[in-house]
């Protein structure tokens, strides 16, 4: 493979860069150099790779995947790609920080669940992606490692938390990734940056270690550049580990099948604003355009809107006392190196009753056994994933859409937040751009524990749509000569 196409190289799939690896058509080194070139010209104008090793020992880490091949020894499904972990995951060899200025020097003595697997499947770590602090919001920065900017337009928000996930992989800084979502933080930077974004069901990705496994919310999942690639990652992430007690049986290998189904008679939801959400009208724009697409695959699309009554107050009332069980402590000892949406967030969930957390959790059993009975109706719900398109990045986030106040930090993220709440799979795809060439996408929910259907639609509206296939400018616009190799 000759260097002069390291920008091709770059955005060749994860899977089929795999296999290209395995079958030493590619070695491991070449596509480090490709990947170490891209990150060496573009991670300075976009901050989404952070904590990475040098070239030499990344090169290294390649040399021995090429070892390991040429030996014919057994290697994993992602041997020889290189990897950065979402900075909430604890990573031996790697700094820990949860993009908190208080965890600057934290060195983890394991790796997550999550990451043993990656690890295992045979990815190369040379570092990890950007967040915001402590994963909390939808817009990437922090006083650790700075700002994560968007590849599309550098003057724009990459989205959060896994906003260095998504915006690493958009400009094809990483073949694909690993991130985590509570509130849409899969799902939004992957609609701020033209990429794919997947909430697996409740339980489906071992979240462990950690300290509410029975509490949900919370899931761990993929970031790619195609849904084939998204279904890829979950082959190697999902499944049970006695670990996670809240995760359960299921069969890992379902994601190596094929994806294609025909969706004639499909029954879909339509319901953009979700009842009702302001909606900024560039967004409208772009999602209005794609309810034919879902109709020209055959689905029957009906306008329904669920009753979203109470989302609101389950999903806040639950987020502030989780906060406050993780963080409490810490804000006792570290009040002056917490940023103020934390600190009011923590002392929110600090002043519940056990009342008010009763009240939220029986809410919660309403609210998703009227979701399961709308789904009895409907396969899928088609809604927006964002409600504004990329946001200026020196602001901290959005204050009002259409005119409408936020009041908090996360008000602007409820299509993605209400989602949650369903505890249902629920994918980022997208959908197209706005007239100033910002990324927007849409989201498409489904039944509990039916993740493989989510991703056979997600994929059959990409392949309708080939919006996923636009790149950054800058992603593509030189050739790596022989002067510009990284340092050997």
């Amino acid at each position: 493979m000759s260097l002069t196409t390291a920008p091709e190289l770059c955005f060749l799939s994860a899977r089929h860069l795999a296999s290209l690896v395995r079958s030493r058509q590619v070695s491991a080194r070449e596509l480090m150099t490709a990947y170490l070139w891209q990150i060496e010209r573009i991670n300075p104008s976009i901050n989404a790779i952070v904590a990475k090793l040098d070239d030499r020992s990344c090169l290294a880490l390649a040399d021995e995947a090429d070892r390991a091949v040429a030996n014919r020894q057994s290697v994993g499904p992602l041997h020889g790609l290189p990897w950065a972990f979402k900075d909430v995951e604890a990573v031996v060899g790697f700094p820990f920080t949860n993009g908190s200025p208080i965890y600057r020097t934290n060195m983890p003595a394991e790796d997550t669940v999550l990451v043993e697997r990656i690890r295992t499947a045979g990815a190369l770590p040379i570092g990890k992606t950007n967040v915001p602090e402590f994963g909390m919001g939808s817009h990437t920065y922090n006083r650790v490692y700075g700002t994560t900017r968007n590849p599309y337009d550098t003057t724009k928000s990459a989205g959060g938390s896994s906003g260095g996930a998504a915006a690493a992989v958009a400009a094809g800084l990483l073949p694909m990734a690993d991130g985590g979502d509570l509130g849409g933080s899969l799902r939004n930077p992957a609609s701020f940056n033209n990429v794919v974004g997947f909430r697996p069901s409740v339980g489906l990705v071992p979240a462990a270690p950690g300290m509410l496994p029975f509490l949900g919310f919370s899931v761990k999942g993929p970031i790619a550049r195609s849904v084939d690639d998204a279904a890829f990652l979950m082959s190697v992430i999902a499944g049970p580990d006695r670990r996670d007690p809240g995760s359960y049986p299921s069969e890992p290998s379902t994601f190596m099948q094929a994806l294609a189904r025909d969706f004639r008679a499909a029954k879909i939801a339509w319901c953009p604003d979700l009842g009702g959400l302001p909606l900024d009208p560039q967004v409208r724009d772009v999602i209005d355009r794609q309810r034919m697409t879902l109709e020209d695959l055959g689905c029957i699309v009906e306008h329904a809107s669920f009753d979203f009554r109470d989302a609101d107050d389950v999903f806040v009332t639950i987020r502030r006392w989780r906060s406050w069980i993780l963080l409490g402590e810490l804000l006792k000892l570290h009040r002056h190196a917490i940023k103020p949406e934390a600190i009011e967030e923590i002392e929110a969930g600090a002043s519940l009753t056990s009342a008010d957390v009763a009240r939220a959790m029986t809410r919660h059993a309403a609210l998703l056994n009227r979701f399961r009975q709308f789904q009895d109706a409907h396969e899928f719900l088609a809604c927006t994933v964002s409600q504004v398109p990329p946001f200026d990045a020196s602001n901290d986030w959005p204050h009002a859409i259409d005119g409408v106040q936020m009041d908090t930090y996360i008000d602007w993220m409820k299509s993605a937040y209400w989602i949650s709440t369903t505890f249902s799979p629920a994918i980022s795809v997208p959908a197209g751009f706005t007239a100033s060439g910002l990324p927007v996408g849409l989201q498409l929910v489904g039944r509990p524990h039916a993740d493989f259907s989510v991703l056979q639609l997600a994929h059959a509206f990409e392949q309708a749509t080939r919006v996923g296939l636009r790149r950054p400018p800058s992603a593509n616009a030189s050739i790596m000569t022989s002067k510009q190799q990284p340092d050997l």
